[in-house]
């Protein structure tokens, strides 16, 4: 493999327990955004060690501008802001890459495997995909399916970790936490970072084939929104219906139309 995506968040970076540990400016912020860029380069050096020679990092949390550049190996290009387009967390990735990695992600809205589990907003209650409850990593796994590119690594919360194993077995998962209520039990910072170097490594060692993320033919999504003026205004959205005061309904048979309307509606 020559060429990988790397998308990083920060809610599923070891010992992440609290809001103000994730926003510019708020205590513990740069503690953390150091862990999350340290897991980035991990990640960016056991993609090295398996040969690779091109990556490309997407500071996918908050701002985008989360992860430090000068600690990120020389091979390593990386987009910091927003695309302003509907691959969002997954800006910059086409069919060209070989193959995707995610490190610091979180379970999804509704679960109660991470204090600060979410899907795209705060705002949002729960998010399903034909049924099923949809973290960011659902989410971003579909896009990456849609451009034949497969998943290959991921490091996060372990229920999100556990998720992935069920759903696609041939991804090398990489847990570093586990939520407790409104706590969260981590590995130490550099044995959280040693083992998703290794991971990667183990991850791009391995044959690619079988490891794209299923691609259903057609999608029916459901969004519960906290507060009902939320689910008024996407229910505007065309194609889109509001089901009840706090929640609305979309389908489609193209995943591009489904996150076209979470880009707009998110």
């Amino acid at each position: 493999m020559n060429k990988i995506y790397l998308s990083a968040d920060i809610e599923g970076t070891a010992g992440v327990a609290h809001w103000d540990e994730t926003e510019i400016g708020k205590p513990g912020f740069e503690q953390f955004a150091r862990r999350m860029t340290r897991e980035v380069a991990a990640a960016c050096e056991g993609a090295m060690a398996a040969g690779v020679r091109e990556i490309l990092v997407k500071d996918a949390h908050d701002s985008g501008r989360n992860i430090d550049p000068e600690e990120l190996p020389d091979c390593v290009r990386i987009f910091r802001g927003w695309g302003s387009d509907p691959y969002c967390m997954m800006s910059g990735l086409d069919e060209s890459f070989d193959g995707v990695l995610f490190t610091g992600y979180h379970s999804a809205a509704g679960a109660g495997d991470n204090p600060l589990s979410h899907t795209m907003d705060t705002g949002v209650l729960a998010l399903t995909i034909n049924g099923e409850l949809a973290s960011e990593l659902m989410i971003n796994s579909l896009t990456a399916a849609r451009l034949g590119v497969p998943v290959l690594f991921v490091s996060g919360d372990e229920g999100l970790c556990h998720w992935m194993d069920k759903r696609c077995p041939g991804v090398v998962t990489v847990p570093v936490s586990r939520g407790v209520g409104r706590g969260s039990i981590s590995l130490p910072p550099r044995l959280a970072c040693k083992r998703i170097r290794e991971g990667v490594q183990e991850a791009l060692g391995r044959d690619p084939a079988g490891r794209l993320f299923p691609l259903p033919d057609a999608f029916e999504v459901e969004v519960s929104f906290r507060n009902h003026d939320m689910a008024r205004r996407a229910g505007f959205y065309p194609g889109a219906r509001q089901n009840n005061p706090r929640s609305v309904r979309y389908q489609s048979g193209e995943y591009l139309d489904v996150i076209t309307f979470f880009h707009f509606v998110l």
